[in-house]
């Protein structure tokens, strides 16, 4: 016989609440929703989806989710609701997924993930994952973000110069810019940001304007890569990893005898087929 609530998943959680479940307990597992796609809570439901029913001082949904929503930062607007029947009461939380990171009033920040097993489960949410998930909401640019430690020095004086003819060779751009100085035109293409008084370098601005060495230190996994096939044949495979604008050069530079070998295969096919 299935269980009436099914079983657990990414977005489905059960609670049991027999020893009434400690608060902070259910706290961790809204968070933890919240914090991924959002789903549903059920309290007064074992592991294996059968109801049990809820503890007695489980039973005001109002009182629930205000508790929730006061112990929660930002306040998680769960929304509560006894279901089941009258001898097995449930309470359904539902939590909205959130559109930033929240965390417990004790600090704690958790998200779902699947365990080797296909069972689901709530781990803390580290705080790279932290700046990945903001970003993935649209809430935080990590491209603006300023590089910790990195200062202008690891600007190359070569790249802000091909950054200054490249403004100057495209008619679409804002020509002003070339009046500026070079602190002036970091800060208003944010390659800089001020932390404390001091310019420095954004992500932007370390991948477009770095030294090759500051970015194998800052950005250790900064590469691109320029690769042509020829069926299953791998013809020309490049890597670089130096600054973009350099980088986007140095490909640019790799397509002229690329196009100019399909000028002339072209050329010989069209020869060969005037012949026939």
């Amino acid at each position: 016989m299935a269980h009436e609530y099914g079983k657990e998943t990414l977005s489905l959680e059960f609670k049991s609440d027999l020893k009434r479940l400690p608060d902070d307990d259910l706290l961790d597992a809204v968070v933890a929703l919240a914090n991924s796609d959002g789903g549903t809570v059920y309290l007064g439901v074992e592991d294996d989806g059968t109801p049990t029913g809820l503890n007695k001082e489980h039973q005001d949904a109002v009182g629930l989710a205000t508790m929730i929503a006061n112990r929660t930062v930002p306040p998680v607007s769960a929304r509560t609701q006894i279901v089941g029947t009258s001898e097995v009461p449930v309470m359904q939380i539902d939590v909205p997924k959130s559109r930033s990171v929240v965390s417990t009033k004790l600090g704690k920040v958790l998200r779902r993930r699947m365990k080797a097993d296909s069972t689901p489960e709530s781990v803390p949410m580290y705080p790279y994952e932290i700046a990945t998930r903001l970003s993935d909401l649209g809430r935080l640019d990590f491209s603006a973000q300023p590089v910790p430690d990195a200062t202008r020095d690891d600007f190359d004086p070569l790249e802000r110069e091909r950054l200054r003819r490249i403004i100057g060779t495209y008619q679409s751009s804002d020509r002003n810019l070339l009046e500026l100085t070079d602190e002036e035109l970091e800060q208003a293409l944010q390659l800089t940001v001020t932390v404390d008084g001091k310019a420095m370098p954004t992500l932007t601005g370390l991948l477009l304007l770095g030294k090759e060495e500051s970015l194998k230190r800052f950005v250790p996994t900064h590469r691109a890569s320029f690769q042509v096939m020829s069926g299953t044949d791998i013809k020309v495979n490049q890597d670089y990893s130096g600054p973009l604008l350099k980088t986007i050069e140095q490909i640019n530079d790799m397509f002229s005898p690329l196009e100019s070998e399909r000028r002339a295969i072209r050329r010989a096919v069209l020869h060969d087929g005037a012949g026939v």
